[in-house]
């Protein structure tokens, strides 16, 4: 077998950056295949780390099938920068494997503990950051007629794969101990908060480049140059259509729940009545 030591600390380890590298491939593309009700993430998690729990305990089978049974427990997390509990996991079950008094309800408990944090760190840093600023940038070229709008897309599953597999070989050397360490210093919610509002700033700054709503409206009288409203609204305020378009998309999200294709649907339908009766462009 396999071994290095950790010059950092005492702890043989068991297991190397290719059985690392092995668990996150498999947890990539089978994350969301296995869900259900009843275990959601359990299945595609075992299945993530068996060939490791098999490598730690070959020598024990019973510790094996111990070690599989606890991982089809009830789980559920964000995927990418939830690769750190997988990693935690491990670290804990090499310790396991390597003779420490390491109780199962431990690593059971830890990975309960993390999941619900780590999932409001992945969400808001991943799906609510990272991903509507690169889809965005794709949006914005691809509408320019630019063909890299079509390439910039894939920036987003690169950016998936290095964040978490570091994270996952992060939880692996720091272990549960700094992993927690690092949740109560609230850090955490200063990136939170920081990746927040950077989300916040770009979308708002890609919005006003997208969205186009204009009206077409003008009334003649007699004698004189016709009024036409949307010279009004630009001169009581530059974009007031696309900007209120985009506060009532928010404000139906934040008050109506996230029915995305229902805002989908409404807003065509708008559109389409709009430019059919000239009030909109």
């Amino acid at each position: 077998m396999e071994q290095k030591v950790n010059m950092t600390s005492d702890k043989t380890q068991l297991l190397t950056k290719k059985d690392l590298r092995g668990t996150f491939s498999m947890w990539f593309f089978t994350t969301e295949l296995s869900n259900s009700y009843e275990r959601l993430q359990a299945l595609a998690f075992c299945n993530a780390i068996s060939k490791n729990l098999e490598k730690l305990y070959k020598d024990d089978h019973e510790a094996y099938v111990e070690a599989l049974t606890r991982h089809l427990q009830f789980y559920n997390s964000e995927g990418t920068i939830g690769c750190i509990i997988l990693g935690v996991a491990l670290s804990m079950e090499e310790e396991k494997a390597l003779g420490s008094d390491v109780p199962p309800e431990m690593i059971t408990g830890i990975k309960t503990g993390l999941m619900g944090p780590i999932a409001g760190i992945g969400d808001t840093i991943i799906w609510g950051t990272i991903k509507p600023i690169i889809m965005g940038l794709g949006s914005s070229f691809a509408l320019a007629g630019n063909p890299l709008g079509a390439f910039i897309i894939f920036l987003y599953p690169l950016v998936i794969v290095i964040v978490g597999y570091n994270m996952l070989n992060f939880g692996y050397k720091v272990g549960k101990e700094s992993v927690m360490s690092l949740l109560k210093s609230g850090m955490i919610n200063k990136i939170i908060t920081g990746a927040s509002i950077l989300g916040l700033f770009m979308m708002g700054a890609l919005s006003s480049t997208y969205v186009k709503v204009s009206t077409p409206l003008a009334w003649e009288i007699a004698g004189a140059k016709p009024i036409v409203l949307q010279e009004i609204l630009d001169a009581i305020l530059p974009g007031m259509l696309p900007l209120i378009a985009i506060f009532g998309i928010v404000w139906y999200f934040k008050n109506k729940g996230g029915n995305y294709n229902r805002v989908l649907f409404f807003v065509i339908i708008l559109s389409l009545v709009g430019a059919f009766f000239g009030v909109l462009a």
